[in-house]
C-alpha cells in the first residue's frame, strides 16, 4: 500500500466561517476534517448517494498524491497549467506508507498512479489512444463501455497507487465484473485502489474495505449491510414498490 491516512493537519483546518460552507457543509467531508479517514486495505471503496462527497474526497486524495487532477497518470505533462486545487485539496494532507513516500520522492516516470475522474474520463478515451505512455489501442473507434476497459487494461498493469471515480458509468454489467475482476488482480500484486462508485457490483469486491457516506459522515461497513444493495434488491424483486408513485400519474386507470 501506498497511502495510510488521509487527514487535515491543526494548522490548515478552516474556520468556523468557512466550516459553514460547502464542501464542509458535507457531513462525510466534515467527518474526514475531524478524525481523518485511515486506509487499511488495498482496495478502499466509497458508496453514497449523490451529494454525500465521494467525489469531493476522492479527488482531494488524488491531488494528494499528486496525480494528474484532470484525469490521468502520476507521470503526466501535457504542458498545461495545474487546476487550482480543490477547497479540501488545498487543507487535506496524506500520511503514506514508506512504499508512497519512495514513489513520490522518485523519478517522474517511476511514479505509478492513475486518477479516473468522472468528469473527464470521456474525453481521455477519446483522445489519448495512441499518445505516448498511455495505451496503444484506439479507444476513440470502441464503444464507450469498451474503451473504458481498455483503459483498465493498461493502466492496471504495474503495482501503483489508483484513484477511480465512479468507473462504472459506461459499464455493463459483464463489464463491471471484468472491472472488479482487473481490480482484485490488481490488488495482489501489492497496488492500492481507492473507488468512489454507485455499483452494487464493484462494492462486493472480495476483501475490500466498504466505507458508507450518510448525513452521518462515514462508516466503514459490509456490503450486505449498505443501504444502496438494499434499495437494489427491493426494486429489482419488485420494482413497483419504487415506481408506482412516479408513474401513477401516467396510469390510464
Amino acid at each position: 500500500m501506498f497511502v495510510a491516512r488521509a487527514y487535515v493537519p491543526d494548522f490548515r483546518r478552516p474556520d468556523q466561517r468557512a466550516r459553514g460552507e460547502w464542501p464542509y457543509t458535507i457531513p462525510a467531508v466534515a467527518r474526514l476534517l475531524d478524525e481523518g479517514l485511515e486506509f487499511t486495505r488495498p482496495v478502499t471503496i466509497l458508496v453514497g448517494d449523490n451529494g454525500s462527497g465521494k467525489s469531493t474526497i476522492v479527488e482531494a486524495i488524488a491531488e494528494g498524491f499528486r496525480l494528474d487532477s484532470h484525469g490521468g497518470r502520476a507521470s503526466a505533462l501535457r504542458g498545461r497549467p495545474d487546476r487550482t486545487k480543490t477547497p479540501l485539496g488545498e487543507v487535506m494532507l496524506l500520511d503514506t506508507t514508506a512504499a508512497g513516500a519512495r514513489m513520490l520522492a522518485g523519478p517522474r516516470l517511476k511514479k505509478r498512479g492513475f486518477f479516473l475522474r468522472a468528469e473527464t474520463a470521456f474525453s481521455m478515451t477519446e483522445n489519448l489512444g495512441g499518445t505516448l505512455g498511455y495505451w496503444d489501442a484506439d479507444t476513440a473507434a470502441m464503444s464507450h463501455g469498451e474503451g473504458y476497459l481498455e483503459v483498465f487494461n493498461h493502466i492496471f498493469a504495474a503495482p501503483g497507487f489508483y484513484v477511480l471515480d465512479e468507473p462504472e458509468a459506461p459499464l455493463s454489467f459483464t463489464a463491471s465484473l471484468r472491472l472488479v475482476a482487473l481490480m482484485h488482480e490488481l490488488a495482489q500484486t501489492g497496488a492500492q485502489v481507492v473507488c468512489a462508485t454507485h455499483s452494487p457490483i464493484l462494492a462486493s469486491l472480495p476483501g475490500a474495505d466498504v466505507i458508507q457516506l450518510d448525513e452521518d459522515g462515514f462508516h466503514r461497513t459490509t456490503w450486505d449491510e449498505l443501504t444502496l444493495v438494499d434499495h437494489w434488491r427491493r426494486c429489482l424483486n419488485n420494482p413497483d414498490t419504487y415506481l408506482r408513485h412516479l408513474t401513477a400519474e401516467d396510469d390510464p386507470a
